[in-house]
């Protein structure tokens, strides 16, 4: 069970830089993922499951809420996604949907929330933005759905997001770490203010890699080699703000993301004299920084996104770096203590064939962070309405049932904010191995 669950730990690694690529599925994804044969049932537009929506009009709210709120009865609420159920990308959005589901199963199946139970309505936009788009304004305008629950892959989200604030729908659950997801303080809709991500963002990574580099490795100048696609300049947005936060010295070298010669930038930050290196680069090039910084005698430790703590990313790196420096990784996910449970609770509630698999439980994740702010209302007496919810989710932190606390207080919408760490480590199956537990930033920096 220990190895079983240290694979996890690899495959929660790859569920946003699967999603976050183009049109081209990585090689990983069937070699990670349940099969998606014998799951069509995931790609209906109704789940068979949840509550029908025959006994009560679902355009008659309970409430006479003048905030756009929709999708609400006596009876039952409706939520949407789109996702990618077929092609390159179903081993993906299949189980990404079964566990969004196997939440809502668990939950209509005690009575629902106050009364209610809750619809999954779906759509397959097969990764394509231009189907995102138009699945996203049907469910919206046409099926009058109240939330957007797990909305999936970055070129649909990147399409789709200010869509999203323009209707004002409250929107849980993002299955990408884009920076278009990032706010701070949001007031407003075209703020981010009805956008609740839950994944790390790569702007917020940026900044918990550098707490680490100071908190945990007592780092005093920092450097900081960063791609130049959207994922390098974001998680180096985040870096150079914690930096000029905390007053630490930095330095930083930019290489075109999938280069294959990175000499130049290495030797900058080589050159600068620093002790600690963030390598804000995700897969096909990390490795490529790695290995030049190795060859070019470097021994400071080195920290990288969640994104490349996987098999792959170790084997091609171990033998380079052995003796020389560590990397080091940042993870979201833990199976610990109460955890332990949860994932238990899941595990009964989810198919067998997706019982240890990161993409459902991802699906878990979404659909409960969701189902949460529906219970502060329930505890509360208010009235199931956009602007109560959003409220709802804001008033404390919410638990992550696999991972740490996400606070949405005072128009925060930075994703994860508490993240674990593991380095390199050839002796171990998934090529990592884990060295401290889930810490927030101010934790790290004490």
């Amino acid at each position: 069970m220990k190895k079983r669950i240290l694979g996890l730990f690899a495959l929660f690694a790859v569920v946003i830089a699967l999603a976050a690529c183009g049109n081209n599925a990585s090689t990983s994804t069937s070699e990670s993922s349940a099969s998606a044969s014998g799951s069509t049932e995931a790609s209906a537009s109704a789940s068979t499951s949840t509550a029908s929506s025959e006994t009560t009009s679902s355009s008659e709210t309970t409430s006479s809420a003048d905030d756009g709120t929709q999708g609400v009865t006596d009876t039952e609420i409706k939520i949407a996604n789109t996702a990618a159920v077929s092609g390159a990308y179903a081993p993906v959005g299949v189980p990404f949907n079964a566990g969004i589901q196997a939440y809502l199963d668990y939950i209509n199946d005690g009575g629902g929330i106050d009364g209610r139970k809750i619809t999954f309505l779906h759509k397959d936009d097969e990764f394509d933005p231009v189907k995102g788009k138009a699945y996203l304004q049907e469910m919206v305008e046409d099926e009058k759905v109240f939330s957007i629950v797990g909305h999936f892959g970055t070129p649909v989200v990147s399409a789709t997001v200010d869509d999203l604030k323009s209707y004002g729908i409250p929107s849980v659950y993002f299955a990408t770490g884009i920076g278009q997801l990032y706010a701070e303080g949001a007031k407003t809709n075209d703020d981010g203010y009805n956008i609740f991500p839950v994944q790390p963002i790569y702007t917020t990574e940026g900044q918990i890699m550098v707490a680490r580099g100071v908190g945990t490795f007592d780092a005093k100048k920092i450097g900081i080699i960063y791609t130049s696609d959207d994922a390098g300049k974001d998680m180096l947005s985040g870096a150079t703000a914690k930096c000029n936060e905390l007053n630490i010295e930095y330095v930083e070298a930019q290489v075109a993301a999938g280069a294959a010669d990175v000499s130049a930038a290495v030797t900058t930050i080589k050159d600068a004299g620093v002790d600690f290196v963030v390598v804000a680069s995700i897969q096909a090039t990390m490795p490529t920084i790695v290995k030049e910084m190795a060859a070019q005698g470097m021994t400071v430790p080195a920290i990288t996104t969640y994104v490349n703590v996987s098999p792959a990313i170790s084997e091609q790196v171990a033998s380079d770096i052995n003796g020389k420096f560590d990397v080091y990784g940042n993870g979201w996910v833990s199976y610990e203590d109460e955890r332990a449970d949860n994932l238990k609770l899941y595990q009964e509630w989810i198919d067998d064939e997706y019982a240890m698999n990161a993409y459902a439980q991802t699906g878990w994740i979404a659909a409960s962070f969701f189902c949460e702010g529906l219970e502060r209302l329930a505890d509360s007496g208010e009235d199931v309405t956009w602007t109560n919810y959003m409220k709802a989710l804001e008033e404390a932190p919410l638990q992550n049932p696999f991972g740490g606390t996400i606070d949405y207080a005072n128009g925060n919408r930075t994703g994860t904010q508490v993240m674990n760490l593991s380095k390199i480590n050839a002796s171990e199956e998934t090529g990592w191995e884990l060295v401290d537990g889930l810490k927030s930033m101010d934790e790290l920096l004490k």
